[in-house]
C-alpha cells in the first residue's frame, strides 16, 4: 500500500515543483512556439500555425492536468492572434475566418485536457484498487497461514495508518470508553448520531473508534488518530472495515486474543 503523501515533505516538494513546471510549460510553451513560427508567418496560413499549437495543448494535456491545458489553451490563442495573425503585434481579430479558427483551438484544447484529466483520475483509481487488493490479500494470507492475532494486529495498525492517513493506530481488546466517532460496518463515519463526511472533512475529532467483531460478537477496538483536514474516500473506509474484519477472524481462530496491542505512527 502506498504511503501517506502528507507525511512525506519530500514527496510534497517534488509534486508541487513538478507542478509549477507545468504551468510554467502552459503558459510560456504556446507563446515560445508562436514566436519561433514568427519567420515563416508570411507562408502558412491561421490553420497551419495552430496545428503547432495544438502539439502544444496536447503535450501539456498529456500530464492529466485539467486546469494546465485550460492555460495552454487559452494562451495559444492569444499567441496565434498576437504573433501570426494580422494586424501582427495586435488582438484585434480582422477576418472572420480568424476568428473561427482560434475558437476552434480554444475548444480542442478544452476538449484534450478534460479527456486527459478522465483519464488520470482512471489511472488514479485504478492503481488505488490494485493496492486495495494487495492489502485484503497481504490480510487475508497472515490469517490463512496461522499466524498469531498479535503479529496479524501488528501488521493491520501499520497498514490502516497508510490507509486512512493516520498519525497514529492502535489495537486493544479490553473494554474502551465509547468515543463519539465511529466507522460503521457499512463504511460510515457517524460523530455522536450525525453521520460526518470523510470525503470532504477527513476524519473528526482526535480519535476514532473501529470497531472489531468476529462470530457476531464484539472484539476490540482500533483507536485511530487522523490528519486533521485529510479527506477519506468512502472506499478506503471500505477496505479499513474489512482489515477489521480480518482481524475478527484471526482473533477467533487464535485463543491466545491479546489484551492490548501497541500503537503504530504513520
Amino acid at each position: 500500500m502506498s504511503s501517506n503523501p502528507t507525511t512525506s515533505p519530500r514527496i510534497r516538494a517534488v509534486v508541487r515543483y513538478e507542478d509549477r513546471l507545468i504551468y510554467s510549460a502552459a503558459i510560456l510553451g504556446p507563446i515560445a512556439v508562436a514566436a519561433l513560427l514568427v519567420p515563416w508567418r508570411q507562408h502558412l496560413d491561421t490553420a497551419d500555425n495552430s496545428l503547432f499549437l495544438v502539439v502544444v495543448i496536447v503535450a501539456v494535456a498529456s500530464t492529466g492536468r485539467r486546469l494546465a491545458a485550460y492555460w495552454a489553451a487559452l494562451f495559444s490563442v492569444l499567441s496565434l492572434d498576437f504573433f501570426l495573425t494580422r494586424p501582427y503585434g495586435s488582438l484585434r481579430i480582422t477576418q472572420t475566418a480568424n476568428v473561427i479558427t482560434e475558437v476552434l483551438l480554444l475548444v480542442i484544447g478544452i476538449a484534450v485536457g478534460e479527456l486527459a484529466a478522465r483519464g488520470r483520475a482512471h489511472r488514479t483509481a485504478a492503481a488505488e484498487n490494485h493496492d486495495y487488493v494487495e492489502v485484503l490479500h497481504s490480510m487475508t494470507e497472515l490469517t490463512a497461514t496461522g499466524h498469531e492475532s498479535r503479529e496479524v494486529v501488528a501488521v493491520a495498525t501499520e497498514e490502516l495508518c497508510k490507509l486512512l492517513f493516520l498519525r497514529q493506530c492502535s489495537f486493544t481488546s479490553s473494554n474502551t470508553k465509547k468515543l463519539p466517532a465511529q466507522i460503521h460496518p457499512d463504511g460510515n463515519v457517524v460523530l455522536g448520531s450525525v453521520r460526518w463526511s470523510p470525503e470532504e472533512l477527513g476524519l473528526p475529532t482526535r480519535k476514532v473508534d473501529l470497531p472489531v467483531r468476529g462470530n457476531g460478537r464484539l472484539l476490540g477496538h482500533f483507536l485511530l488518530t487522523p490528519t486533521p483536514g485529510q479527506p477519506v474516500s468512502p472506499e478506503r473506509l471500505l477496505v479499513a472495515v474489512a482489515v477489521a474484519d480480518q482481524i475478527g477472524a484471526a482473533l477467533c481462530s487464535d485463543r491466545r486474543m491479546p489484551i492490548t496491542q501497541g500503537g503504530f505512527h504513520g
